[in-house]
């Protein structure tokens, strides 16, 4: 695309967004792409992200990225106090073609050392980030430059290789995607990343503790729990791709509701047709990345979820007992003579904390937060919903889905 046309695909995206509206096709944010072939692509999508900007240098994309303390929303009523990059946790999303040359500044704004490691890029030894091992460690007010020529494509990552348990504990991590040169074999019309994390920020307090190795009480999809994730919006019969990326501690098993997916793509490359079987669960393990491809042809909002239950709540207690069948007959009456305003809960389960709105300590969010248009919806953390939808003219975020006649669940007698 040369200068002229990227002129005026950014003027086009300029007045689109100041009149308020969002094509069909683009991305929001972004100019509506070319047909994809000789470096010209679709951009991805990074739902509550961005993607960063570049300008040319001679025959260089040059990006920068700036390590800093970033105050992260992570849902109405709680802020964290995170580490990311240019004011963004996850930090913004990398986009360039297969065969590109790139230079990346980044410069450090943190208080301690740091790297930036290109995980799963094919590249110069010199290049690859890990601090002690292949290059210095970047100090506090220093820029350091990786330049190198991209030699694959398909989702990859960045993140640091220098104290890296406390930096990437504390958010320090973003996707980087390197488009195919070649016409791919299957066009996508929308096309998502989701970065998966986890974390542990007791209630009424802001700063994940990177000391945690098992115990952590918030999940993330890009730096958001439910109910502030955004939700993943297409038209009926579109082609759907969903990147998924995951540096936490723990495996995150990604499933989508209506919809049978094919993983089309892993952090090592694109993975061939003949090795595709359909699924509707993937397992994402630590220091991956996996790509998984559908048909939106169900309409409706769909839920799209980890299937671990303990990661689509919110600051969940792992040491509270276990009251399920325990009679707790006048324990409330007790106990609030040394606690006022203790309710005695868990005896039924702990559905009825979904329909509870309790106070809680300054920063902190209910576990179970969401309300649908049925009532309260019992997730938090690592949760989503996929909206499809009939004739859309926008991709911004529809009203509820209203089944037609006749595929709505009722309640029998009475």
């Amino acid at each position: 695309m040369n200068r002229r046309r990227q002129l005026l695909a950014s003027s086009g995206a300029l007045l689109a967004g100041l009149l308020g509206r969002r094509a069909l096709g683009a991305a929001p944010g972004h100019p509506a792409a070319a047909a994809p072939g000789n470096g010209s692509y679709r951009p991805v999508e990074t739902p509550n992200g961005s993607t960063l900007p570049h300008r040319r240098v001679g025959g260089v994309k040059e990006f920068h990225l700036t390590a800093e303390p970033v105050r992260r929303e992570l849902s109405p009523g709680l802020v964290i106090n995170a580490w990311g990059y240019n004011g963004q946790c996850p930090g913004p999303t990398i986009e360039a073609v297969e065969g590109d040359r790139v230079r990346i500044l980044v410069t450090n704004a943190l208080p301690e050392p740091t790297s930036v490691h290109w995980h799963g890029l094919i590249l110069p030894n010199g290049m690859d980030g890990v601090a002690g091992l292949n290059q210095p460690h970047i100090q506090p007010g220093e820029t350091y430059a990786y330049e190198f020529t991209l030699r694959q494509h398909g989702t990859q990552l960045y993140h640091p290789h220098s104290d890296e348990m406390v930096q990437m504990a504390m958010g320090m991590m973003g996707f980087f995607i390197i488009h195919p040169r070649a016409t791919p074999t299957s066009r996508v019309d929308r096309d998502f990343c989701l970065f998966l994390h986890e974390w542990a920020v007791d209630p009424g307090t802001a700063t994940p503790n990177p000391n945690v190795m098992l115990e952590f009480n918030l999940f993330t999809f890009n730096g958001r729990v439910y109910p502030g994730t955004a939700p993943l919006v297409a038209r009926t019969g579109q082609r759907v791709r969903v990147r998924l990326a995951n540096v936490s501690m723990d495996n995150h098993p990604i499933h989508v509701h209506g919809h049978r997916f094919h993983v089309t793509g892993t952090d090592g490359g694109s993975v061939p047709l003949s090795a595709q079987r359909p699924e509707t669960t993937v397992d994402v393990p630590p220091g991956s990345t996996r790509d998984f491809e559908f048909v939106a042809d169900n309409p409706g909002d769909w839920a799209l979820h980890c299937h671990k239950s303990h990661h689509t709540m919110n600051q969940m207690g792992h040491s509270l007992p276990n009251t399920t069948g325990v009679s707790q007959q006048g324990l409330e009456q007790k106990v609030r003579k040394i606690l006022p305003g203790y309710m005695a809960m868990g005896e039924r389960g702990m559905g009825e904390m979904a329909e509870m709105n309790m106070g809680g300590p300054r920063n902190w969010i209910p576990m179970m937060g969401g309300t649908g248009p049925y009532g309260a919806v019992g997730m938090g953390g690592m949760f989503t919903v996929l909206k499809i939808r009939d004739d859309i003219s926008s991709y911004e975020d529809p009203p509820p889905y209203v089944p037609p006649r006749g595929t709505l669940a009722w309640k029998l007698g009475g």
